[in-house]
């Protein structure tokens, strides 16, 4: 057979691409041929906006911006006190940020921050009673690139949450993004489809103010997109030390895919093992323990969770049997949750599972139902530490690669002479060997 690109150099390969390009092309062609802008925090929005003149603000850039143009943020903190309208209720949602304007396919309009600089979007001081989006993208065809977003507050108990960055818009990307300590998810698609969230962190978010309880709403991602919005997509990313789950996709009633993705210590407060929400690693869909007859169907592939508080992959009550391909789960509780809902309303095992790795915590849980071979637990393999090269749980959020793409680590990935070498089976992900190896590194 003809080599065959490993799944980490696909990985880096598509990362690269990705940042012209949403999912499998809706952005191509994409150039930086329109004009440039530059924001900085101690501009003024009366200036040119050039590099010696740049602006103030994001809104004062948005409104002069058209597609396919380019706006730079040269580092320092932008900080905010208030939203941009006043709360009506207790319960409202306000935006200190909205961006509503879209740009178009093959002319995005680009939000960058400048090459070798970190534009620190800081909310921590937004005084408004009642739920707050740092970021509110509503418009279609925008690209925020390299954006640290931090500290969004839930000034009251009266409602779940409050959002870093909240999408409804379609086929933007998120590319770079670092949101953290915020009170509520640090990225969620409420609605769109087409959008990709591209080497991103989201971590350390904690909501000790809500009406459903401490700690209880604070994931690292979330998608609860409506039907007819397929096609949301997370590559690259990474979750860790947020009070509820890594990645969140209940209620979304269109498809996601979550791919070459990293979850751990999920379900605690942050930088504590002090136990807070629900605590999955990856939670695949669900729609509050109920069968629903429209069910999306989930991917999640080469991914890996590790040390969370409840799951590592969890089903969640889903009704559909979603895809889990060549994912790794170390020392969770239980690794592989595979709890689904028949029509009827009774609990059963959901989900395909091909080429997967459960290996320490306990292991499975509801696998009665599903549709799984090829996993370390079907194959008779004895697991122990040498079949990897490490199994080290610290460092996993050290810097990412010059291109962005996720550090290059020895832990969890096989060994040399590891039983775990070319013992899966074509899914069609890219291997090299006569077979997949098991798990999400391809050695």
């Amino acid at each position: 057979m003809k080599p065959a690109m490993t799944r980490a150099l696909v990985a880096a390969a598509i990362a690269v691409s990705a940042t012209t390009a949403i999912g499998a092309g809706p952005a191509a062609g994409n150039t930086l041929a329109g004009k440039t802008y530059y924001v900085a925090p101690a501009g003024s929005d009366s200036a040119a906006g050039s590099q010696s003149a740049p602006w103030a603000s994001i809104a004062h850039a948005q409104a002069v911006a058209q597609p396919g143009d380019t706006v730079y943020f040269r580092g320092g903190t932008y900080a905010y006190t208030r939203a941009n309208r006043g709360c009506q209720s207790g319960t409202d949602r306000v935006d200190a940020i909205t961006l509503n304007k879209s740009g178009a396919a093959g002319q995005l309009i680009r939000y960058w921050a400048f090459p070798g600089e970190t534009p620190v979007f800081d909310f921590a001081r937004v005084g408004d009673n009642c739920r707050i989006k740092g970021f509110d993208v509503t418009g279609n065809w925008i690209h925020l690139k390299g954006l640290e977003v931090k500290g969004v507050p839930q000034n009251n108990n009266l409602n779940h949450e409050s959002w870093g960055i909240w999408i409804s818009g379609s086929n933007n990307v998120f590319e770079l993004i670092n949101a953290h300590h915020n009170m509520g998810p640090g990225l969620f698609i409420q609605d769109g489809g087409g959008n990709l969230v591209l080497n991103s962190d989201s971590h350390d978010n904690y909501d000790p103010r809500t009406s459903n309880g401490a700690g209880e709403s604070a994931d690292g991602f979330g998608a609860h997109i409506p039907a007819g919005h397929p096609g949301n997509v997370f590559r690259g990313c990474r979750a860790w030390w947020n009070s509820d789950d890594g990645f969140d996709l209940i209620s979304a009633y269109s498809s996601v895919t979550i791919e070459n993705s990293w979850a751990w210590r999920n379900g605690y407060l942050p930088g504590t093992t002090t136990p807070s929400g629900n605590g999955n690693g990856f939670k695949v869909g669900g729609y509050g323990g109920k069968y629903v007859s429209n069910a999306a169907k989930h991917t999640l592939r080469s991914s890996v969770a590790f040390n969370n508080k409840a799951a590592g992959v969890y089903a969640n009550h889903h009704p559909l049997a979603n895809d889990y391909f060549n994912n790794t789960s170390y020392n969770n509780r239980p690794d592989y949750n595979m709890l689904g809902v028949t029509s009827s309303g009774a609990a059963t095992g959901k989900g395909n599972l091909r080429n997967n790795i459960a290996y320490g915590g306990t292991l499975l849980s509801n696998m009665s139902g599903t549709n799984a071979a090829y996993n370390s637990w079907n194959l008779g393999l004895t697991l122990n530490d040498a079949q990897f090269q490490s199994v080290s749980t610290s460092g996993w959020h050290a810097p990412r690669q010059a291109d962005g793409s996720l550090p290059a680590r020895p832990a969890l990935r096989p060994a040399a002479n590891s039983t775990l070498i070319d013992k899966g089976t074509n899914v069609g992900l890219p291997y090299h060997g006569s077979a997949p190896d098991l798990g999400a590194f391809e050695s």
